[in-house]
């Protein structure tokens, strides 16, 4: 992502700026000061012969299902999960791109696709997902964000019965811990019960005013972007606590780890989940921990809960998936489910990269102030709580858009930096862009005042697929994204860079001297500058996933060909398993996909609680 994820999930775009190394010594020695007396999380190695629910993956969904499951005092549950605890890095608002390329990372990549990413390093996309307690939500930029009300509307009219808006908010609600004081609040739509903490950064650049004086320009209301209308601009809601980042596992995790009914590993990767050829109930799950197998039963039910890419991979692996496909790697197959198709992404536009004449923008000099790191630290303030640099964000619509008259296509997200600000080069990794690349278009610029506009592509009509390369479950699968492959993403998308240029021309930027960077991106010079042609060209060659992957474990009714779960999140045809996580998405929504995730694995738990209290199971 949360910029942007699934908190990017935010992934990608504004320069992030990442201080020195003496600077980070300081950071953590304050850090250790001031958080002496938090325990670890307890992990298992001892473990039960048979649990009531075993749940594999411990990102927003799997957070949430372990907490709410272990509410039930005689339910014994297992957490599994292949990463470790967050650590000082991953709370930093401000640098999701130094902890992408940390070992919290998976480090995933995509094939290589006509058309797409083939200006990134090694020509293919790069898709950063969590690898800790907290899944993704230890790594993305935070921002939270639901979508639009007819995003739930339309799962529901797919025929998931129960997820319509209306039936879905008190679920994002019943999360929610928000700070009374965000920006531009609307109270009825916000939840201040919950485990989740939302807030607005605890610090603001003069350029976030202008961000929203330029919307009314344009004719949008200064809006909440959790509110009654997603239309509009707003300033950054995200998952912050006391000006720190609020993952999954603080949130949902953390609070419950004395519960004696909960056991959670880590270091634990699930390699098959066994499957009874004949009843085809789902019985027990193999993992591998410091290179010794285990394998665990469940009274009642797995839990799946891995993310858009593990997830499907799993349930492939362990016999459930498309028969031909299974079939080619000679693996036995239990149902025949299309598995890993529906592939979603949000696709975003960085680089525009716009300059001022003040110093009022985020950079390395100005963050390296020693009154920054101590302000952070002590009291959860200044330019570190910023979630990855995104402040503001606008949902507007093209021309292009044949949605409804109040339903945004592009979002355009204001960042407190420009990419001419990453000397040290994390967020460029980040992206996958060559350092040629980034010297040929930002050299002359580097360490000068400027801010990026990230136009991002809301509802993507294209789709890809997810398949396994071989047998082996410690083989990433094979990941084919197929942006443009339907041609109204690309011209939506030219519009939204379109929509961002002159968004920089309108009076309230030009009050702060902004003005275009206009060195063409290598690849592209010979096309018109700014022309359609040229654009497409950027496009094709630098456009990068914003991390909000959803929908290869698609949810929808048995009379669905292309469901692989149901509208209660059970897997068609395989009793005791479900999938609790973004890859159930049908269809993506106009958001930053982690608060969707959230809210599934809080009706995911309900559903499961309903169903065993009408099998007597002891629930209160």
């Amino acid at each position: 992502m949360t910029l942007m994820g699934t908190c990017i999930t935010t992934t990608t775009l504004i320069s992030l700026i990442v201080p020195s190394l003496a600077q980070f010594n300081l950071l953590q020695l304050l850090y250790d000061v001031t958080n002496q007396f938090n325990e670890s999380i307890p992990d298992t190695s001892q473990y039960l012969p048979v649990y009531d629910f075993i749940i594999i993956g411990s990102g927003s969904g799997g957070s949430v299902m372990a907490n709410r499951l272990s509410e039930v005092r005689n339910w014994k549950v297992l957490l599994l999960e292949v990463g470790d605890e967050e650590n000082f890095l991953s709370d930093v608002p401000l640098t999701p791109g130094a902890t992408q390329v940390s070992r919290y990372n998976w480090g995933y990549k995509t094939e290589k696709q006509r058309g797409a990413c083939t200006g990134l390093k090694g020509g293919v996309c790069s898709w950063p997902k969590g690898r800790a307690v907290g899944g993704t939500s230890v790594i993305n930029f935070m921002l939270y964000q639901r979508g639009h009300r007819k995003d739930f509307d339309g799962w529901a009219a797919a025929g998931n019965v129960g997820w319509s808006y209306n039936e879905i908010l008190p679920y994002f609600l019943k999360s929610e811990r928000v700070d009374p004081y965000l920006d531009g609040m609307e109270t009825d739509y916000h939840g201040t019960e919950g485990y989740l903490s939302v807030e607005n950064a605890r610090y603001k650049t003069p350029l976030v005013n202008a961000f929203l004086d330029a919307g009314r320009e344009f004719g949008y209301r200064n809006s909440d972007p959790n509110g009654e209308s997603l239309l509009g601009f707003s300033r950054a809601q995200a998952t912050l606590r006391n000006g720190r980042r609020c993952s999954a596992a603080k949130a949902f995790i953390r609070p419950v780890i004395h519960r004696d009914n909960l056991h959670i590993s880590m270091r634990s990767w699930v390699t098959k989940i066994i499957i009874d050829p004949l009843t085809k109930t789902a019985t027990s799950v193999e993992f591998v921990k410091n290179k010794k197998r285990y394998r665990v039963r469940t009274r009642k039910e797995i839990i799946v809960s891995a993310g858009t890419i593990a997830s499907p991979q799993l349930l492939m692996l362990s016999g459930v998936g498309p028969r031909q496909h299974l079939q080619n790697l000679n693996i036995p197959v239990v149902q025949d489910l299309k598995v890993g198709y529906n592939l979603q992404d949000h696709v975003a536009f960085n680089g525009l990269e716009f300059l001022v004449d003040q110093p009022i923008t985020i950079s390395e000099a100005s963050v390296q102030n020693p009154i920054h790191v101590l302000n952070y630290v002590l009291r959860g303030r200044g330019p570190y709580t910023i979630p990855g640099g995104a402040e503001g964000l606008a949902f507007v619509k093209t021309s292009n858009s044949s949605f409804a008259y109040d339903y945004p296509d592009i979002e355009i997200v204001i960042g407190a930096g420009g990419l001419s600000g990453d000397a040290s080069g994390t967020l460029r990794n980040m992206l996958g862009l060559p350092d040629e690349f980034y010297h040929r278009v930002y050299g002359k610029i580097i360490g000068k005042h400027a801010f990026g506009l990230v136009p991002v592509l809301l509802r993507p009509r294209s789709r890809g697929r997810l398949s396994l390369k071989s047998t082996n479950p410690f083989h990433w699968p094979r990941m084919e994204p197929n942006f443009y492959t339907d041609r109204n993403d690309l011209t939506t998308l030219i519009e939204g860079i379109r929509l961002s240029l002159l968004l920089a021309e309108t009076k309230s930027f030009k009050q702060l001297g902004a003005r275009f960077h206009t060195t063409p991106f290598p690849g592209c010079e010979t096309r018109p500058f700014l022309s359609d042609e040229y654009l497409e060209c950027c496009i094709r060659k630098y456009a990068s996933s914003l991390q909000h992957q959803v929908g290869t474990c698609k949810m929808g009714p048995s009379n669905d060909p292309d469901a692989v779960v149901n509208p209660q999140l059970q897997v068609h045809g395989i009793p005791n398993l479900r999938v609790v996580d973004g890859s159930i998405i049908p269809t993506i929504p106009a958001a930053h996909t982690n608060a969707a995730i959230f809210m599934i694995g809080e009706k995911g738990a309900d559903m499961v609680k309903e169903f065993w209290r009408h099998r007597g199971s002891g629930i209160d």
